[in-house]
């Protein structure tokens, strides 16, 4: 129709102007109308045939018809109609601001607007299952895949995607509703009537940020009600934050943010608003609880957890910063560093009050059987953990470094490759708490009366912490060197204590007896002295323990080695001499095994009550 149109008034127009006298040619009829009016008024009378079809308020209207379902042709229609509703109004506007015509579009106009955000609203509730955070996030990916790959067919580009066949039709499903509600925006944007677009979605977008922090556990505290928690009331609701953050940042907010930024990608200045009015409360409220820990009372059970949260935000910052990049919600990137400040200065305390206890601690206790005193196996375990945050505590002791108190030895740190000065560095830090203990394990040994038990003591308690070091993040803190240097020692120990606890047993014995000829007598006092001392000894003996098995067995066969060949040998030779009911052969061979593998487990309680004191007042909080 518009064609022919054009045909006809361009074809008449040469033979109407040559009738005409060159007085004439101006003067127009009041019918006379325009190719452009035509035109215009042409898109008016299509555009009311599609937009009063889909009125709200027709008679015909019914509550399951819906311009975006199936190939979407009569969306298309539509909007295409809005499109040049507006075309016409401008035109319009252009003729005559008060003109019949355009009072006309202006009222058809908002039967297609309310009708739009009828539509905008019923996607938005009906599709929150393909709205959700995995499911934009992959369309994200997907649309990053199609650009890479924008030769290959749709189906290599799934085929590539590595994902399951319900996840690509769950990502299709989410990409068609984003590509109507982009539509109806755009549209409605254009058409100045954003507003009503951006209360809509806000509303609803916001209520499933809300639903879902809410089901994430995330809660806002004051600073008074953190302070009167305990801390099996705090933990959990820690362990809960650690969870809810995850999720917020990898993909809630970060899905938001998503799904804002392509639905309003005509106007910046709409999604940086939606987005801010959607997302900024919650987040600012997820980052604030950390702060609130961190200016709580301190204690040393709450380090490790202080270190995961100060963890999670440094790991997710860049996301963070990412995601919350809008001027309008800078608030909630100063509220994660606060967050993340004040975890580093609540951490540099805790480990300031951890140093001083340790040096201020002593040990007033000997520990029955000379096994691992309760202190020894505190600081290792706490060290272990802390060992596990290293990238984390070197981070904060950059920012802050503790002052040691004593110069360590320079051969603490003959493997130290950092270039940072042994008292400052991580290695140092780690290096020094370890030295401080083994003070202490050092000074434990004088509490023990027998020389022989404080040898024992110090086997125990220097192999528990060189295992530790060697199976744990902590070898490679504190360095190879120190290990073996420390294996040698305990050793050295081990050697000490067989020495002091088994030398008269073994001196009771010929020093070579397949050589050595023994009188009856001398034979005879042999066996006799024999028998007291290794009785004596493993009388004693028999409540000391060895915690580490393998320590146990490799003590065990070193004083077999050295007792049970030379016993044998003289059992052997002389056993024959000494029968009957005075005989002084006590123990065969055989015996003597059975005797030393019943060692070193201990009796009773392998630790002293008294002894557990030292560890309970380490881990008692200011």
């Amino acid at each position: 129709m518009r064609g022919l149109l054009f045909m006809t008034s361009k074809g008449s127009s040469p033979s109407h102007s040559s009738t005409q006298s060159p007085a004439r040619t101006p003067v127009s009829t009041p019918h006379h109308r325009t190719f452009s009016a035509s035109i215009q008024e042409e898109d008016l009378l299509y555009a009311e045939q599609i937009i009063r079809r889909w009125d709200l308020d027709s008679p015909f209207y019914t509550k399951l018809d819906s311009l975006f379902t199936g190939d979407r042709r009569g969306a298309r229609q539509f909007v295409k109609s809005v499109k040049n509703l507006q075309s016409a109004m401008h035109f319009f506007v252009s003729e005559s601001a008060s003109s019949e015509k355009l009072i006309h579009a202006q009222k058809l106009m908002q039967v297609a607007m309310k009708r739009l955000e009828k539509e905008f609203y019923q996607i938005l509730s009906a599709n929150r299952d393909v709205l959700d955070s995995e499911s934009v996030s992959n369309r994200s990916s997907r649309a990053r895949l199609s650009v890479s790959n924008s030769d290959s067919d749709e189906d290599d580009r799934i085929s590539t995607s590595g994902t399951s066949v319900s996840d690509v039709e769950r990502s299709m499903v989410s990409e068609t509703v984003m590509a109507d509600l982009k539509s109806i925006a755009d549209c409605m944007i254009s058409s100045g009537y954003g507003k009503e677009c951006v209360r809509v979605y806000t509303i609803l977008r916001k209520s499933i940020v809300d639903e879902t922090m809410y089901n994430l556990g995330v809660e806002k505290y004051s600073l008074n009600q953190i302070n009167k928690m305990d801390w099996e009331t705090m933990e959990p609701k820690i362990k809960t934050w650690l969870y809810a953050e995850k999720i917020a940042v990898k993909s809630l907010f970060s899905g938001e943010r998503i799904l804002c930024d392509y639905v309003f990608s005509s106007s910046e200045k709409i999604r940086e608003s939606c987005f801010s009015e959607i997302c900024k409360e919650r987040a600012v409220t997820l980052f604030e609880f950390p702060e609130l820990v961190a200016k709580s009372k301190k204690s040393m059970e709450r380090m490790f957890r202080s270190l995961d949260m100060y963890t999670a935000i440094l790991e997710h910052w860049p996301e963070i910063e990412m995601i919350f990049s809008f001027k309008s919600t800078t608030a909630v990137c100063k509220q994660a560093v606060a967050s993340y400040v004040k975890l580093g200065d609540a951490v540099r305390a805790m480990l300031t009050d951890f140093e001083s206890t340790m040096q201020k601690e002593t040990l007033k206790t000997a520990v029955n059987g000379g096994g691992i005193h309760p202190l020894t196996r505190y600081v290792m375990n706490y060290l272990v953990f802390l060992s596990d945050y290293s990238e984390a505590v070197s981070d904060i002791l950059a920012d802050g470094p503790l002052q040691v108190h004593s110069p360590l030895p320079e051969s603490y740190f003959s493997n130290t490759t950092s270039d940072e000065s042994s008292s400052s560095s991580i290695s140092g830090r780690f290096a020094w708490l370890v030295l401080v203990l083994l003070c202490k394990i050092d000074a434990g040994a004088e509490l023990f009366k027998d020389v022989a038990q404080s040898y024992l003591f110090l086997v125990n308690n220097l192999n528990y912490v060189v295992s530790k070091v060697s199976n744990s993040n902590l070898r490679l803190l504190i360095g190879e060197d120190w290990v073996v240097k420390h294996e040698q020692k305990v050793k050295q120990y081990a050697g000490n204590y067989e020495r002091m606890a088994w030398n008269k047993v073994m001196s009771s014995l010929p020093e070579n007896p397949t050589v050595e000829d023994l009188s009856i007598e001398a034979a005879r006092d042999c066996f006799r002295r024999f028998n007291l001392e290794f009785n004596e000894a493993y009388r004693k003996q028999s409540t000391w323990i060895i915690s580490d098995r393998k320590l146990r067995d490799e003590i065990k066969i070193s004083l077999s080695r050295k007792i049970s060949p030379a016993y044998r040998t003289l059992y052997e030779r002389y056993r024959g001499y000494f029968q009957g009911v005075d005989s002084v052969v006590r123990y065969a061979p055989d015996d003597l095994g059975n005797y030393l593998s019943d060692l070193f487990h201990g009796a009773g309680a392998s630790g002293s009550t008294h002894s557990s004191s030292s560890a309970n007042s380490l881990s008692r909080g200011r």
